[in-house]
């Protein structure tokens, strides 16, 4: 069975600090969910676009516990928590294999 991953890239993050409280409800959701995080705002080298900003990379076991993961009230909660204004792009996609 394929994996489901989350992948957010974060255009500009001028307050890191407003995402205190979505942090605190996101990671246990996540975890709660089976999700591992991967990748969470680390080293990046653009190339093509030239897009640095901050990515977020999450696997689970398949597709649909990805999408449960997200839709699950745990995480529905986190997603109130988000800043006002606030701006990511926010994908589900399949794995291959």
């Amino acid at each position: 069975m394929a994996k489901g991953y989350w992948a957010s890239v974060y255009p500009a993050i001028s307050d890191p600090e407003t995402l205190t409280a979505y942090n605190k409800l996101a990671g246990p959701a996540v975890r709660a969910a089976g999700g591992r995080t991967l990748s969470r705002g680390g080293r990046v080298v653009a190339h093509e676009a030239g897009i640095t900003q901050r990515v977020v990379l999450v696997e689970f076991d398949s597709f649909e516990r990805a999408v449960a993961a997200y839709e699950s009230e745990a995480y529905q909660k986190a997603l109130v928590a988000l800043p006002d204004g606030f701006e990511r792009d926010f994908r589900i996609i399949e794995g291959i294999d």
